[in-house]
């Protein structure tokens, strides 16, 4: 596997030559489950890339994605960075007032929407809006208003458009240079309006980089993503990370059906937020308390057996032959069947975005199920410490990845300093010196 990728084109063009038919993206449809391949994906995305170019859209010009996760949602993404564009992130779920300041504020010129219930949202506001020029509807619903084009509608004009050769895709893509901006990504703050994280593609590819000298993913990977990809923590793992190794993503049909997702895509590698951890060890718990007492008294045993074996596992120790026996019954008779419930090939979970409790984390470890907590933020890229399978102890995030430092200021204040920096505050100097000082420390 290369990754020594300096931009996010050259990693897509790269891998997608590299894996051709492999499945890249699975998502559901009517009930089933359907597929892309690298190569179904990266022939759309110059198609993309010539619609918006033939609608006007040009290099540095910012296109917003308003969507729930889907392959749509990353191929309009590769198509946009692709052609030197910058991807503007709006989580689906704000209001019409919220996504009009983004947008005006980070003066998009067009916006890919999910569906109906989106573009209503934007309608609101799309005549009074000083740069908004095009709206795409992703599920190729209608409306019947100029300048609002379906999805379909824009890879048929970028085929018309790859005949007339306005501009040569992959000159395009290949003139993108590392410090270019790749995306705006707005954080509420606690105070005033949001503002625009610049993250350019060094950001974003150091910390891709980073992430896989720490934890191993490889192309036999299947990743099941539902966190929202306008998020920079699945942006960068379950988006990019899992591309540049050529794993496959499936997207989960919502938040709700996770649970039915996960037996029936049987990841290897899910990245989530604490909340889902803790409702599964609520019903894990719920469900043994129900339990007839012998069956309860045997899941027990198993937890302290499987806590024993953690104790060497952080050691770096081989289990001592006795604590082996005892280990291989407890998963016969206990864990293998929660590993059964969650598709029976997870390798290790990934858990950002808000702390893990310490018992949460040990239970599923003595499970034989691993979550490693890592810790980062919006203007970090955004991982800048994680826990390793070979090193992690509960309760914490872990140690900084390759070519990150941080440290800890007189006051308590966590700083970073590395590549994974963000460029600033989009149009905000002023805010960007206050987070971001002189020898180049961003403070958290």
């Amino acid at each position: 596997m290369n990754n020594n990728y300096a931009t996010i084109p050259e990693m897509f063009l790269d891998v997608c030559e590299r894996y051709g038919d492999k499945d890249v993206y699975g998502y559901k449809q009517k009930g089933a489950w359907s597929t892309l391949s690298f190569r179904d994906v990266r022939r759309e995305v110059e198609e993309l890339a010539h619609g918006l170019a033939s609608l006007g859209v040009d290099r540095g010009d910012r296109v917003a994605i308003l969507s729930n996760n889907n392959p749509h949602w990353a191929m309009g993404d590769y198509a946009i960075t692709s052609m030197g564009g910058v991807t503007v992130t709006v989580y689906p779920t704000l209001p019409p007032a919220q996504i009009q300041f983004i947008l005006d504020d980070s003066q998009s010129r067009a916006i890919f929407v999910e569906n109906r219930e989106q573009a209503d949202k934007v309608l609101e506001f799309f005549d009074q809006s000083k740069f908004l020029e095009r709206m795409i509807v992703m599920n190729d619903d209608r409306l019947s208003k100029d300048n609002v084009h379906t999805f379909h509608d824009l890879l048929e004009m970028g085929k018309a458009g790859k005949e007339s050769a306005a501009f040569d895709f992959l000159e395009r893509a290949n003139s993108v240079a590392p410090d270019d901006l790749l995306t705006l990504v707005y954080t509420s703050g606690t105070t005033g309006d949001p503002k625009g994280v610049m993250l350019t593609h060094n950001n974003l590819i150091s910390n891709v980089r980073s992430a896989l000298q720490t934890i191993p993913m490889n192309e036999n990977d299947v990743f099941l993503s539902f966190l929202p990809l306008s998020h920079s923590f699945e942006r960068m793992a379950g988006h990019y990370t899992a591309f540049t190794v050529g794993a496959t993503v499936y997207y989960a049909e919502s938040i709700d059906t996770v649970a039915e997702n996960i037996s029936e895509v049987r990841p290897t590698v899910m990245t989530s937020v604490p909340r889902l951890y803790e409702k599964m060890y609520a019903r894990v718990l719920e469900k043994v308390a129900s339990d007839p007492p012998l069956r309860q008294k045997i899941f027990w045993w198993a937890v302290r057996v499987g806590r024993k074996a953690v104790e060497y596992r952080q050691r770096n120790r081989p289990l001592p032959v006795g604590l082996k026996m005892k280990f291989s019954v407890a998963d016969k008779l206990v864990f293998s069947k929660l590993k059964q419930r969650l598709g029976g090939r997870l390798r290790f979970f990934v858990s950002g975005a808000a702390p893990l409790s310490a018992e949460i984390g040990e239970f599923f470890a003595s499970a034989d199920i691993m979550i490693l907590e890592g810790y980062g933020l919006t203007e970090t890229s955004p991982v800048m410490t994680v826990n390793r399978l070979e090193s992690f102890k509960f309760g914490t995030v872990g140690m900084p990845i390759p070519g990150v430092e941080v440290r800890i200021a007189d006051d308590g204040e966590i700083l970073n300093r590395g590549p994974n920096n963000m460029k600033g505050y989009f149009k905000s100097e002023e805010a960007t010196r206050e987070v971001i000082d002189d020898e180049g420390w961003l403070h958290t």
